[in-house]
């Protein structure tokens, strides 16, 4: 039974995650990898810094967006 309640569990947390993808959830985790790998001298945004600038960039620039 126990096994049962595992697998049922690990398949909500890959539906979380992937739903996280789609809504954009994991943009900032992935901005601090790109900012990494990409080797920027600066220090990264915080996350504040990031969704605040990530918004202001939607906002000047309205693409495609559902809402």
């Amino acid at each position: 039974m126990n096994a049962g309640i595992a697998a049922v569990a690990h398949g909500f947390r890959g539906v979380a995650r992937y739903l996280g993808g789609v809504m954009g959830a994991d943009a900032y985790a992935k901005y601090l990898e790109h900012h990494h790998a990409a080797g920027h001298a600066e220090p990264p945004l915080t996350e504040r810094e990031f969704w605040r600038d990530r918004t202001d960039r939607q906002d000047r620039n309205p693409q495609g967006r559902c809402c």
